[in-house]
């Protein structure tokens, strides 16, 4: 039996799921998606995860991703519009949306290779249909609003901060149609161009609120284990510049996600308000609440 026939059995899938985090990296690239698919949901069952809250699933799925590479512009391939699937190597939304999609699966008991790849396209695009470029949801608070109207999960940042304590992110949010030579499916293609304007105009025309990050020490309590964070930006034309998985240590918050090009998955040493802390353009936090299935 060789290699990548060996770790991608049945019997042994799990077991390689708990490997240390920079041996399982390694061994993913030896594996199709399908494959590593499967050692999430044989893990998961290995575990008992479809037992425990939705929530604590995510951060248990995250931490089997801990040592993947990161990868830059994993969405952005030629030709048509199609759902993109890399698990060897993500950047900061595919790992969260991963987290969330196998959670979803595991919990209702549909795991299935088939069922991953429908619920990752109802999460990634707009009400679930791929239609071209600009059916992929791009900007972090379009794509939670959608969720919601979806019923996947709920932007919980004013609620559980409180309205006193949040501020308005800052408009206007236009960043990719002002930077049009920096997105391949943009610079040439005038149609997308417009039609990413007028999504623009409708995120413009709503609220998104999002707690200062000097604030974060005292609320921080208020973030649950599996909770999604977004990171909000002083770019301008930006809403949100990072995302990731909230996960609780020794109770303290810290942040699970996949960082820069060069680094690996990985859980910040520090916790989160200190991590945010460094980060001149990072002024704060959006926090979203997956919902149960």
């Amino acid at each position: 039996m060789n290699r990548r026939s060996f770790i991608s059995s049945a019997s042994l899938a799990a077991a390689a799921a708990s490997l240390p985090s920079s041996l399982f990296g390694a061994l993913l690239q030896d594996l199709s998606d399908e494959q590593i698919c499967r050692m999430k949901f044989d893990f998961a069952v290995s575990q008992s995860l479809a037992a425990k809250p939705l929530n604590d699933i995510i951060v248990e799925i995250g931490k089997t991703f801990i040592g993947t590479d990161y990868g830059a512009n994993v969405l952005e391939s030629d030709g048509e519009e199609r759902l993109v699937v890399n698990m060897r190597a993500l950047d900061c939304v595919t790992f969260y949306e991963n987290c969330v999609v196998l959670a979803r699966c595991i919990k209702s008991g549909k795991t299935t290779f088939e069922e991953y790849l429908s619920q990752l396209q109802f999460l990634r695009y707009r009400d679930g249909k791929i239609d071209g470029y600009t059916s992929r949801l791009h900007y972090t608070t379009d794509y939670w609003f959608n969720a919601e109207q979806k019923g996947i999960l709920k932007v919980v940042t004013k609620e559980i901060f409180g309205e006193n304590n949040v501020k308005e992110i800052q408009r206007p949010i236009n960043f990719m149609s002002t930077h049009r030579e920096s997105y391949k499916h943009l610079k040439t293609n005038d149609a997308n161009w417009q039609k990413v304007k007028q999504q623009e105009d409708a995120i413009n025309a709503r609220k998104d609120y999002f707690l200062p990050k000097g604030n974060l020490h005292m609320f921080a309590d208020k973030v649950q284990n599996g909770d999604l964070i977004g990171i909000t930006t002083n770019l301008a034309g930006m809403d949100i510049a990072h995302t990731g998985v909230a996960v609780r240590q020794n109770g303290k918050l810290h942040f699970m996600h996949a960082p820069i090009v060069g680094k690996k998955v990985q859980i910040t040493e520090q916790p989160l308000y200190e991590y945010l802390a460094k980060n001149g353009k990072q002024t704060g936090i959006i926090v979203a609440r997956v919902n149960p299935v």
